[in-house]
Protein backbone atom coordinates (compact mmCIF):
# COMPACT_ATOMS: atom_id res chain seq x y z
CA UNK A 1 0.00 0.00 0.00
CA UNK A 2 0.93 3.44 -0.75
CA UNK A 3 1.62 5.92 1.77
CA UNK A 4 -1.09 8.17 0.21
CA UNK A 5 -3.38 5.57 0.48
CA UNK A 6 -2.84 4.77 4.33
CA UNK A 7 -2.86 8.10 4.96
CA UNK A 8 -6.54 8.37 3.32
CA UNK A 9 -7.61 5.12 5.71
CA UNK A 10 -6.32 7.13 8.61
CA UNK A 11 -8.13 10.06 7.28
CA UNK A 12 -11.35 8.21 6.58
CA UNK A 13 -11.18 6.52 10.14
CA UNK A 14 -10.59 9.77 11.72
CA UNK A 15 -13.03 11.45 10.27
CA UNK A 16 -16.07 8.30 10.55
CA UNK A 17 -14.69 8.32 14.54
CA UNK A 18 -15.35 12.31 14.46
CA UNK A 19 -19.00 11.67 12.84
CA UNK A 20 -19.95 9.01 15.24
CA UNK A 21 -18.82 10.44 18.21
CA UNK A 22 -21.02 13.81 17.26
CA UNK A 23 -24.19 11.94 16.35
CA UNK A 24 -23.74 10.10 20.10
CA UNK A 25 -23.22 13.63 21.43
CA UNK A 26 -26.23 14.60 19.78
CA UNK A 27 -28.60 11.75 20.28
CA UNK A 28 -27.62 12.28 24.13
CA UNK A 29 -28.60 16.05 24.09
CA UNK A 30 -31.55 15.26 22.61
CA UNK A 31 -32.80 12.55 25.06
CA UNK A 32 -31.69 15.00 27.65
CA UNK A 33 -33.93 17.46 25.85
CA UNK A 34 -37.02 14.79 26.20
CA UNK A 35 -36.59 14.04 29.84
CA UNK A 36 -36.57 18.06 30.58
CA UNK A 37 -39.67 17.75 28.81
CA UNK A 38 -41.48 15.00 30.98
CA UNK A 39 -40.22 16.58 33.92
CA UNK A 40 -42.05 19.94 32.58
CA UNK A 41 -44.82 18.15 31.89
CA UNK A 42 -45.59 16.62 35.24
CA UNK A 43 -44.39 19.65 36.76
CA UNK A 44 -47.26 21.27 35.49
CA UNK A 45 -49.97 18.57 36.55
CA UNK A 46 -48.72 19.85 39.77
CA UNK A 47 -48.88 23.41 39.31
CA UNK A 48 -52.84 22.56 38.02
CA UNK A 49 -53.76 20.64 41.00
CA UNK A 50 -52.27 22.98 43.75
CA UNK A 51 -54.68 25.74 43.33
CA UNK A 52 -57.82 23.48 43.77
CA UNK A 53 -56.11 21.92 46.55
CA UNK A 54 -55.40 25.25 48.48
CA UNK A 55 -58.82 26.07 47.62
CA UNK A 56 -59.95 22.80 49.45
CA UNK A 57 -58.05 23.57 52.65
CA UNK A 58 -59.14 27.46 52.29
CA UNK A 59 -62.90 26.48 53.08
CA UNK A 60 -61.83 24.74 56.27
CA UNK A 61 -59.58 26.70 57.42
CA UNK A 62 -59.84 30.32 56.12
CA UNK A 63 -57.40 32.21 59.07
CA UNK A 64 -54.10 30.06 57.52
CA UNK A 65 -54.06 33.04 55.11
CA UNK A 66 -50.12 32.87 55.40
CA UNK A 67 -49.65 29.70 54.41
CA UNK A 68 -52.16 29.97 51.64
CA UNK A 69 -50.55 32.89 50.62
CA UNK A 70 -46.78 31.15 50.63
CA UNK A 71 -47.75 27.68 48.69
CA UNK A 72 -49.33 30.27 46.00
CA UNK A 73 -45.82 32.57 45.83
CA UNK A 74 -44.03 29.08 45.82
CA UNK A 75 -45.78 27.75 43.16
CA UNK A 76 -45.69 31.10 41.23
CA UNK A 77 -41.92 31.08 41.55
CA UNK A 78 -42.05 27.60 40.88
CA UNK A 79 -43.26 28.12 37.59
CA UNK A 80 -41.31 30.86 36.56
CA UNK A 81 -38.24 29.40 37.29
CA UNK A 82 -35.56 28.60 34.20
CA UNK A 83 -32.60 25.68 34.21
CA UNK A 84 -32.41 22.52 36.02
CA UNK A 85 -30.66 24.47 38.90
CA UNK A 86 -33.31 27.47 39.69
CA UNK A 87 -36.38 24.84 38.40
CA UNK A 88 -34.86 22.70 41.73
CA UNK A 89 -34.87 25.22 43.76
CA UNK A 90 -37.97 26.53 43.15
CA UNK A 91 -39.26 22.99 43.66
CA UNK A 92 -37.50 22.63 46.77
CA UNK A 93 -39.22 25.84 48.31
CA UNK A 94 -42.52 24.67 46.94
CA UNK A 95 -42.51 21.48 48.41
CA UNK A 96 -42.20 22.69 52.17
CA UNK A 97 -44.98 24.81 51.70
CA UNK A 98 -46.76 22.22 50.53
CA UNK A 99 -46.23 20.07 53.81
CA UNK A 100 -47.08 23.32 55.28
CA UNK A 101 -50.63 23.11 54.01
CA UNK A 102 -50.72 19.32 54.47
CA UNK A 103 -50.13 20.13 58.54
CA UNK A 104 -52.93 22.48 58.25
CA UNK A 105 -55.13 20.27 56.89
CA UNK A 106 -53.84 17.70 60.02
CA UNK A 107 -56.20 19.46 62.28
CA UNK A 108 -59.07 19.10 59.91
CA UNK A 109 -60.92 16.11 60.48
CA UNK A 110 -64.01 16.73 58.11
CA UNK A 111 -61.66 18.15 55.56
CA UNK A 112 -59.39 14.91 55.91
CA UNK A 113 -62.88 13.03 54.62
CA UNK A 114 -64.34 15.35 52.23
CA UNK A 115 -63.82 13.14 48.68
CA UNK A 116 -62.84 15.99 46.83
CA UNK A 117 -59.61 16.33 48.90
CA UNK A 118 -59.04 12.77 49.27
CA UNK A 119 -58.82 12.85 44.92
CA UNK A 120 -56.69 15.61 44.99
CA UNK A 121 -54.63 14.20 47.35
CA UNK A 122 -54.48 10.93 45.69
CA UNK A 123 -53.63 12.78 42.12
CA UNK A 124 -50.97 15.12 43.98
CA UNK A 125 -48.70 12.03 45.18
CA UNK A 126 -49.41 10.23 42.31
CA UNK A 127 -47.77 13.21 40.37
CA UNK A 128 -45.23 13.42 43.28
CA UNK A 129 -44.13 9.74 42.20
CA UNK A 130 -44.33 10.53 37.90
CA UNK A 131 -41.76 14.15 39.11
CA UNK A 132 -39.40 11.65 40.90
CA UNK A 133 -39.60 9.21 37.97
CA UNK A 134 -38.66 11.50 35.55
CA UNK A 135 -36.37 13.34 37.66
CA UNK A 136 -34.22 9.92 38.02
CA UNK A 137 -34.45 9.26 33.83
CA UNK A 138 -33.24 12.88 33.26
CA UNK A 139 -30.32 12.72 36.25
CA UNK A 140 -29.59 9.50 34.26
CA UNK A 141 -29.50 10.92 30.99
CA UNK A 142 -27.75 14.17 31.84
CA UNK A 143 -24.68 12.11 33.77
CA UNK A 144 -24.50 9.92 30.61
CA UNK A 145 -24.21 12.98 28.34
CA UNK A 146 -22.08 14.89 30.66
CA UNK A 147 -19.50 11.44 31.02
CA UNK A 148 -19.25 11.58 27.24
CA UNK A 149 -18.91 14.98 27.12
CA UNK A 150 -16.16 15.39 29.72
CA UNK A 151 -14.38 12.02 29.01
CA UNK A 152 -11.12 11.88 26.51
CA UNK A 153 -11.51 11.63 23.31
CA UNK A 154 -14.83 12.96 23.11
CA UNK A 155 -14.09 16.00 25.07
CA UNK A 156 -12.17 16.80 21.75
CA UNK A 157 -15.56 16.83 19.88
CA UNK A 158 -17.46 18.60 22.52
CA UNK A 159 -15.46 21.54 22.55
CA UNK A 160 -14.87 21.36 19.31
CA UNK A 161 -18.87 21.54 18.56
CA UNK A 162 -19.46 24.03 21.43
CA UNK A 163 -21.32 21.04 23.47
CA UNK A 164 -21.78 22.35 26.99
CA UNK A 165 -22.38 19.99 30.08
CA UNK A 166 -26.06 20.36 31.46
CA UNK A 167 -27.13 20.81 35.32
CA UNK A 168 -29.09 17.87 37.07
CA UNK A 169 -32.14 18.46 38.80
CA UNK A 170 -31.33 17.60 41.98
CA UNK A 171 -32.59 18.70 45.37
CA UNK A 172 -30.45 21.00 47.99
CA UNK A 173 -28.70 19.13 50.13
CA UNK A 174 -29.11 22.13 52.58
CA UNK A 175 -33.00 21.76 52.98
CA UNK A 176 -33.42 18.93 55.19
CA UNK A 177 -37.20 19.98 54.68
CA UNK A 178 -37.65 19.20 51.08
CA UNK A 179 -35.66 15.84 50.79
CA UNK A 180 -38.04 14.53 52.33
CA UNK A 181 -41.26 13.34 50.31
CA UNK A 182 -44.64 15.41 50.48
CA UNK A 183 -46.80 13.94 52.72
CA UNK A 184 -50.02 13.44 51.51
CA UNK A 185 -51.48 10.54 53.05
CA UNK A 186 -53.48 10.60 56.33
Amino acid sequence: MSTITIILVVLTIVVLWVIATYNRLITLTNHAKEAWADIAVQLKRRYDLIPNLVESVKGYAAHEKTTFEDVTEARTKAMGASGAAEKAAAENALAGTLKSLFAVAENYPELKANENFLSLQRELSDTEDKIQAARRFYNTTVMSLNTAEQSFPGNLIAASFGFKPMDLFELAAADAAAAEPVKVQF
